[in-house]
């Protein structure tokens, strides 16, 4: 397995930066490099500018639009945007929804939604998790049933999906709904696509302890969904939800925006002090960095593996929960070690100069955005299937316990 890349996927690198450099807004980079809050409008303006360039969708084959890039090129195209300072782009449409319906869409499905997506002119979210439904994720309790009218046939779907991120700027939502209640878990679930503009949908924001708007509660009241929405067979949803949360759990990882943050992380500590000295010349400090960096240089190769896989055309295994686990678990550190190198002027953040407003912070501006980034980190490690389920499921495949 050679875990080097070729002259061409290097070429392809510099060819990324030239792109990043010429158009990338300053105002957008500004943002990211300094922790302050995206707006919609910033993130549909990236993907309209990567759409334009034909990139806007690095994953998906030629067939539906997408560049063929080999898994080697996606990584770098991932590494070189967070380096650069781009936005993420949002995964909802693009690597999660997207990819199932290439998989187990109809080809109308694929004619009708994959283009929109592509163009950034649709913004999904994703319905999975429930009260009580979260990393035990079967036991959701989302009713479809279907019927048939005037109009049609359809499903009427009623229940309540949370922590839906980002529901509060969505078009469209794809969402797990139990359309046999008298099946064991798995079997009688399904996989529809809903207009969030249907009637009897209400969304309810939940404000979480950083203080911002990412997440909703979505309400679903007898809303009607076409029967041609439903993706795949009926009852087989679950199938589709695992080859989602695949895909999902390699995204987490986050190994370019780690990248980032850790070079952010040795510049923060270079200009603190401690007893008069740089405080990335402390020797306790320093050696918690330098773990940090092991442990992601590590995580680098262990994905690069994984992207060897892909390019043979294997599907995210249980190497994805391992991905997903280690990657989380880096980027809370270096948020953590970020905040403990600005010490009490992490504490009183102000939203208002998260959103980009003129406020004087307390304290020197690089420390105004990171308890924010902290307290909204601590979710990497439960999202996507809590870090304890992943580790049950490597030591269940991998390691055969």
């Amino acid at each position: 397995m050679d875990l080097n890349f070729s002259p061409e996927d290097q070429a392809f690198r510099e060819e990324v930066r030239g792109f990043l450099r010429e158009s990338l807004p300053a105002a957008i980079r500004d943002k990211v490099r300094n922790g302050v809050h995206l707006t919609r409008d910033d993130h549909l303006l990236w993907q309209r500018t990567l759409h334009g360039r034909g990139w806007s969708t690095p994953g998906w084959p030629r067939e539906f639009g997408g560049p063929g890039w080999s898994a080697a090129q996606q990584y770098i195209f991932d590494e070189e945007c967070a380096a650069a300072g781009a936005p993420r782009l949002i995964p909802f449409g693009i690597k999660m929804v997207a990819p199932v319906i290439m998989a187990f869409g109809s080809p109308a499905q694929q004619q009708r939604f994959l283009p929109r997506i592509q163009a950034g002119l649709d913004w999904w979210c994703q319905g999975y998790s429930e009260p009580g439904s979260g990393s035990d994720l079967a036991s959701l309790k989302t009713r479809a049933v279907r019927g048939a009218d005037a109009q049609g046939e359809h499903y009427i779907v009623n229940g309540q999906k949370t922590w839906t991120t980002l529901a509060q700027h969505a078009d469209w939502i794809f969402c797990l709904v139990r359309t046999d209640p008298a099946a064991k878990a798995q079997r009688g679930i399904s996989f529809l696509l809903i207009d969030m503009k249907s009637p009897g949908i209400t969304v309810r924001p939940i404000v979480t302890l950083d203080g911002a708007h990412e997440v909703n509660e979505v309400w679903f009241e007898n809303v009607r969904v076409p029967a041609e929405n439903l993706v795949g067979e009926e009852n087989a949803g679950w199938t589709y939800a695992k080859f989602l949360l695949g895909h999902e759990r390699t995204n987490i990882a986050g190994i370019g925006i780690a990248k980032r943050e850790l070079a952010r992380l040795k510049a923060v500590a270079a200009r603190e002090r401690k007893n008069g000295r740089p405080l990335l010349e402390d020797p306790l400090f320093s050696a918690r960095v330098a773990q940090v960096e092991i442990d992601l240089m590590a995580l680098e190769v262990t994905n690069l593996r994984v992207l060897s896989a892909e390019s043979e055309r294997r599907a995210p295994g249980p190497e994805a929960s391992i991905l997903k686990v280690k990657g989380t678990e880096i980027q809370q550190q270096i948020s953590e070690l970020l905040v403990q190198a600005v010490g009490p002027y992490a504490l009183p953040f102000l939203p208002e100069a998260l959103e980009g407003q003129d406020v004087e912070p307390p304290g020197p501006a690089h420390a105004l955005p990171l308890a924010a980034a902290y307290c909204n980190l601590r979710k990497l490690s439960i999202y996507g299937g809590s870090n304890e389920i992943q580790k049950n499921i490597v030591a269940q495949t991998i390691l055969g316990l």
